[in-house]
């Protein structure tokens, strides 16, 4: 049984004539992605699409196409509440005249970035809300939770071995845009890994209850056991 709920949806998701997704959604979020790919390539190097955003950004393309409940329910176990940090970082960033107290987009109001590409972070803002509602429309797959707990382990951790301190993709080598060196870096990189997966395992069982209450979660023998 779900938390909070009972409420499954058998089978995958729907496909064949019954679109899930608005022709106009899946167009305008292509293009999106087939114009920031090169740009960031060109700007930043391949090594920045290890960010989690980022991999999100362009995975949640894939699953919008494809369809992909288990896709979508992974990518927003794995961004919906760390992005959620970023809208609102941005937020008050505005109301305080672009000094955004936690410091997660100071870069957004660096004016020796270029504005085309502060422009483009902004897809940080519907990203989330992005992820839930093609969830909602879905289905929430209970394996997501452990499954996207691997893969953002074996990102992290690609990210430690390919990372520089002037990248720092993830922080996997300390907060915000500098190294640490308070600790050890392998001592850091356990540290962020375990609290990644506590924010990761949090965002499963909301979206295990929530998709319950008000939407569908698709069921697994086990699960309904529980």
């Amino acid at each position: 049984m779900t938390p909070g709920s009972n409420r499954y949806s058998e089978g995958p998701a729907p496909s064949g004539d019954y679109a899930l997704f608005p022709r106009w959604f899946l167009v305008v979020y292509l293009l999106f992605v087939c114009v920031l790919v090169p740009v960031y390539a060109v700007q930043y190097g391949w090594l920045n699409f290890l960010w989690l955003s980022n991999l999100a950004l362009i995975a949640g393309c894939a699953a919008a196409w494809l369809e992909s409940r288990r896709l979508a329910s992974m990518l927003a176990v794995g961004v919906v509440l760390l992005e959620m940090g970023w809208v609102i970082d941005f937020l008050l960033g505005l109301v305080l005249l672009g000094n955004p107290p936690f410091g997660f987009v100071a870069y957004m109001f660096d004016p020796e970035i270029p504005l085309y590409l502060r422009l483009f972070s902004l897809y940080h803002l519907p990203l989330p809300f992005v992820l839930l509602w093609m969830v909602w429309r879905l289905g929430y797959d209970p394996l997501a939770g452990r499954l996207w707990i691997l893969v953002g382990w074996a990102v992290l951790l690609v990210s430690y071995l390919l990372s520089t301190p002037e990248a720092n993709v993830n922080w996997v080598l300390g907060p915000w845009a500098r190294p640490q060196e308070l600790v050890h870096p392998y001592v850091w990189l356990a540290a962020l890994m375990a609290g990644c997966a506590l924010v990761w395992w949090l965002s499963h069982r909301m979206l295990w209850w929530g998709m319950g209450r008000f939407g569908h979660v698709h069921p697994r023998r086990e699960d309904e056991r529980g």
